[in-house]
């Protein structure tokens, strides 16, 4: 392999992933602002998936999209529609989105619209539901779909209108602050939706049609710790889409599972996906669950490993433990661990516990070989049926084969 023409490249990649500044624009419907979104298209979660190899939480998220669209009055109508092959369905990250868990994004969503200043382009993401009995986690009763209506038509609306009023606000140094504050930007983020609550609850009071819904709203945000979540993710997809198609880079661009098979996309190697099996995840159950009930690794959410931060940030918010599992010094010691296997330290993403030093930033296919090293992360836990919802949450590393196959796929392509 050429290695000065490919140090080159991964200098060029992981300067433009470090030198993103995602900024949340505002809030848009699904088909009027993600690119090709259309009323028979539902994005997903990871990897391409048709209906026949899909999990369970993700045919369950995908019903609910189907009843939430009224393009089915039943389960079985859902089903038997999402079958026909009359329904397109596409991974998220194909139209510059991302999804925690199922990941499922359909036309009437209403969806966050981040831009990446530095380069002009855009992600985007659905609003946070909550924990427990969600779509994303597969759930699809009528509780679902109402709650599903509820932020379509009372929730986005005021929050749109609040954001307006208030303008543009910068992701990243909302994100360095919450890493900071002991979050780590992926399974703990309620330093990051306090300092967004902080940041336009008195906007969001002045536009809500009235005191009560004002009240709604806020009180829905304040017991909803994983909010920031759904601007976490999106800040960090349109960070890393400007370094997705660098010629003789081995820097990760994209992780993602699709809770039938982990994918990896390499900078140098454009938008093939390299796939394995999706691995079980170590965790914490909720009462009355355990491993039997878990469905294998879901979501895009490990799109903030793949910037930087989530499990490459553990060491900033050892508490996060109490909720995935493990102890004080693996969450240090995960953070320290990243370092080897990436490019370079974040300048704007910093850990207070390892005297500020940058987080980990831009995974390299040949370190991860090299040193046998997958990246570290953590992550929700879905029930493997549909309509359950979430069980727990826990601790995950990607197939190694993932890695090795990239790594083959780019040496093949240097000498041919």
């Amino acid at each position: 392999m050429r290695v000065g023409t490919i140090d080159a490249a991964n200098a060029r990649a992981v300067g433009l992933l470090v030198g993103a500044k995602p900024v949340l624009k505002g809030i848009g419907i699904a088909r009027d602002v993600i690119p090709g979104m259309a009323l028979n298209k539902i994005l997903h979660a990871g990897p391409p998936v048709e209906w026949a190899r899909m999990c369970g939480p993700v045919r369950g998220a995908v019903v609910g999209a189907l009843l939430y669209e009224r393009m089915a009055g039943s389960r079985e109508e859902a089903e038997a529609l999402a079958a026909s092959g009359e329904v397109d369905f596409e991974p998220c990250h194909h139209a510059g989105a991302v999804g925690p868990m199922a990941g499922v994004v359909s036309a009437s969503m209403p969806v966050w619209v981040v831009e990446n200043e530095s380069q002009g382009n855009r992600s985007f993401s659905t609003l946070n539901e909550g924990l427990g009995k969600v779509l994303r986690f597969g759930a699809f009763d009528n509780a679902v779909i109402e709650h599903l209506k509820w932020m379509e038509t009372r929730l986005a609306p005021t929050l749109a209108r609040a954001l307006e009023a208030h303008g543009d606000l910068d992701l990243r140094s909302m994100i360095a602050q919450a890493l900071e504050m002991g979050d780590e930007g992926h399974n703990r983020n309620r330093a990051g939706t306090s300092l967004f609550v902080r940041t336009l609850a008195a906007a969001i009071v002045s536009a809500a049609e009235s005191a009560a819904l004002a009240s709604e709203v806020l009180a829905f945000l304040a017991r909803n710790d994983h909010f920031f979540l759904n601007l976490t993710m999106p800040a960090a997809k349109c960070s890393l889409d400007p370094a997705a198609h660098i010629p003789d880079s081995t820097m990760v661009s994209a992780m993602s599972r699709n809770g039938t098979e982990f994918g990896i996309r390499v900078s140098g190697l454009g938008g093939r996906w390299f796939t394995a099996p999706a691995p079980a995840v170590d965790g914490l159950f909720f009462p009355g669950f355990g491993p039997k009930d878990a469905n294998p690794d879901l979501g895009d959410s490990v799109i903030c490993e793949t910037a930087g931060f989530g499990g490459f940030a553990m060491a900033s918010a050892p508490a996060i433990v109490q909720f995935v599992g493990g102890s004080v010094d693996m969450a240090l010691n995960s953070t320290r661990d990243m370092y080897e296997i990436t490019l370079a330290e974040h300048p704007h993403y910093r850990v207070p516990a390892l005297d500020f030093r940058g987080t980990p930033t831009g995974i390299d296919i040949r370190k991860v070989v090299e040193t046998m090293t997958p990246p570290v992360i953590n992550t929700g836990i879905a029930h493997r049926d549909p309509g359950v919802g979430q069980v727990g949450a826990g601790l995950v590393r990607p197939p190694m084969k993932c890695f090795e196959d990239a790594l083959e796929a780019f040496r093949a392509e240097r000498s041919s």
